[in-house]
């Protein structure tokens, strides 16, 4: 590689450093971190990059990367079970988003190929960012997240048929004769139709026997390299038969997607894909003009107010027509009223002349102010809905009423968000010592057994701070949290926090993985179960030892008032990543299963289910929001509950198929 392209390389990648870590901070995605760091490095601002033509040849393996991944994370027992939302939705917002922006641009003035190729990038929105920002706002498993995860899903498939036919047109189209480009574009999809078959068979009959015995030599350098050579040896398969090199990863990820080294694959292939995206996107970045924004500025704004209308008004009318209460639709539109990182794909490889230079530059400008938009149209739905949509949210107000009249009389007691086994013990103690507590819980069954035993235990998600209040939070000494889920934690601590900076919060967490998180969000005591079992075994032996009880007692405090400080010192033995003792990875992990609309273990009862499959556990139920913790085999499983399984990679996704298909495979 030439020096001076070396010293953009390191030039580039030491202001995305601090971009990213700023966009962190901020919490905002890192892809908007790269975008602005290509814009500002690029020829058309400061000019730290003259020529980004080696740059970009090297950021496109980024894009190929990501097709991998997502051909690989591709679930059919997912697909089939929300084709609602997938085929429904997702098919609908696609066909109407494509005909509606093509016509447009059809009549502003741009070519047959310059419209189909428009219509394809204003088609997708941007999975990263709505997925990643959904996640953290715990809306991920919620109707309007069911909806925007189908939608996307379809949006990825619809990506495909773009791959091939784009670059088709740049070269064929420029002869003008429409019936050697209608001749050259059917000849093409059947090529591609062609190699997705030779791909998807080519995988079962040879990668995976060829993986198979990469794994068995036990050998993490050549598992890695065998990997490198799928992904780039399928793209140059599809390339070279005159294809995209992007639909060639696809397929390959898709080959591999149903074996038992999926998440092996996954944990090799991400930290390439993770750096080679990041630097597609600075070179999509570089390419926006931003000195000629004061000449299209206002075709860029009256295309992106137009993207974001049309997007949000159709997903909206699909939703409406297909039975969804006005709130979630609208939420739905929201959250996906954007371009996508596909988009910049479809246009990285669209020929030169396919548009002129300045539709080019709407476009571009189009799809990343729609993108940097994006986190504030996802973080800010649900309140846009409640303004825009009266009654939208009557039911949770009158169910919030009612709570708060039954713990009215109460003040100077102990609010508990979560009524499991923890949360109920806790109970126990605060009433031997005449303490009175009201808990929020989001299991029903629970809910309802606690009163019918005369205790207040309220239905509700902590995480809202209308329930918190309702349940007594402005007259509660203190709050004790025992959710699973971090997340969970986290945002019930900052609801907290945001309302009442005095008030002590106790807070239990299974694992130490974010314990300094929590303490962060501002958590007056965190009991971390790891270490709490380790200082309870150390003391039972310590005890047997004839150590005084007061010295352990002691000692035990101590290391609670570092925050487990002493404990945090372990040895981690990555013994999956030695060459010479090669194994895949996480052999027991956790995975959420959730039932989406259309799953087949909605309306059954837990014990019913994975009646076969002893070696995996079914750690809690999230509802709503809440987790309840070790669910009894009599609870009912409702649409949108997540399921928190334990068990090997390859007995979940068992597990999961079989929960959402009703077949094990």
């Amino acid at each position: 590689m030439p020096a001076d392209t070396m010293g953009i390389l390191l030039t580039l990648l030491l202001i995305s450093v601090v971009a990213v870590v700023a966009l962190r901070r901020l919490n905002l995605p890192a892809i908007l971190g790269y975008l602005a760091v290509g814009m500002l490095a690029g020829p058309h601002a400061l000019g730290l990059v003259k020529d980004i033509h080696d740059i970009h040849l090297i950021a496109e393996f980024g894009v190929v990367f990501l097709l991998f991944m997502l051909g690989l994370e591709f679930s059919l027992s997912r697909l089939i079970a929300m084709r609602r939302a997938v085929v429904g939705m997702g098919g609908a917002q696609v066909l109407l988003t494509a005909v509606i922006t093509g016509g447009v641009a059809l009549m502003m003035g741009f070519s047959p190929a310059a419209a189909f190729t428009l219509a394809g990038v204003m088609t997708v929105s941007s999975t990263a960012i709505v997925i990643r920002q959904l996640g953290e706002q715990l809306e991920i498993n919620s109707r309007h997240g069911n909806n925007a995860v189908g939608i996307l899903l379809f949006q990825d498939l619809a990506v495909i048929p773009f791959l091939i036919v784009i670059p088709v047109l740049g070269v064929s189209g420029a002869a003008g004769d429409a019936g050697n480009l209608t001749l050259e574009i059917i000849l093409t999809l059947g090529e591609g139709v062609l190699a997705a078959i030779m791909l998807f068979f080519g995988g079962r009959w040879v990668l995976r026997p060829l993986f198979r015995e990469i794994a068995k030599s036990r050998s993490a350098e050549l598992f890695t390299l065998a990997v490198l050579l799928t992904v780039l040896g399928a793209g140059w398969m599809t390339e070279t038969a005159g294809l995209s090199w992007e639909l060639g990863a696809f397929l390959a990820g898709i080959a591999l997607s149903e074996t038992q080294y999926k998440h092996q694959i996954e944990a090799d292939i991400r930290p390439f894909r993770d750096v080679l995206l990041g630097l597609f996107f600075i070179t999509i970045g570089m390419m926006l003009d931003v000195g000629g924004l004061a000449d299209i500025g206002h075709w860029v704004v009256m295309f992106l107010a137009i993207l974001i209308l049309a997007k949000l008004a159709i997903i909206f009318l699909i939703g409406r027509a297909m039975g969804e209460a006005a709130g979630v639709a609208l939420r739905s539109g929201l959250v996906l009223a954007q371009g996508g990182e596909f988009g910049f794909a479809m246009l990285s490889i669209a020929s030169p002349g396919l548009m002129t230079d300045m539709e080019h530059q709407i476009v571009l400008g189009t799809v990343i102010f729609s993108m940097v938009l994006t986190p504030i149209l996802v973080k800010y739905n649900g309140a846009i809905a409640k303004r825009l949509v009266p009654g939208y949210e009557k039911s949770r107000i009158e169910h919030n009423i009612e709570v708060r009249a039954d713990a009215s009389d109460l003040s100077r007691h102990v609010l508990i968000c979560g009524f499991g086994r923890v949360g109920q013990n806790v109970a126990r103690l605060l009433k031997s010592e005449g303490i009175d507590y009201t808990a929020i819980e989001v299991d029903p069954d629970i809910v309802q057994q606690a009163n019918e035993a005369g205790l207040r235990v309220y239905f509700g998600n902590s995480t809202h701070l209308d329930i918190l209040q309702s349940a007594g939070l402005n007259r509660a000494r203190a709050v004790v949290i025992s959710h699973l889920d971090d997340a969970s934690t986290i945002k019930t601590i900052e609801v907290i926090r945001g309302h009442n900076r005095d008030i002590p919060v106790i807070v239990r967490t299974r694992t130490d993985e974010h314990l300094d998180r929590i303490h962060e969000a501002g958590a007056t005591e965190v009991v971390a179960s790891v270490y709490e079992m380790s200082l309870a075994l150390g003391g039972h032996v310590l005890r047997t030892l004839n150590v005084p009880l007061a010295k352990i007692l002691r000692q035990i405090q101590e290391i609670r008032q570092a925050d487990y400080a002493p404990l945090r010192h372990t040895f981690h033995g990555d013994r999956a990543r030695d060459e010479n003792d090669f194994t895949l990875l996480a052999p027991r992990t956790m995975k959420n299963v959730a039932l989406v609309p259309g799953a087949a273990a909605i309306g059954k009862r837990l014990g019913a289910l994975l009646t076969d499959h002893d070696d995996v556990v079914v750690d809690a139920i999230n509802r709503h929001g809440i987790r309840g913790e070790s669910p009894s085999d009599e609870v009912e499983l409702e649409e949108g509950d997540v399921l928190t399984l334990y068990g090997s990679p390859e007995t979940l996704d068992t597990a999961e198929q079989l929960l959402l298909t009703g077949r094990p495979d």
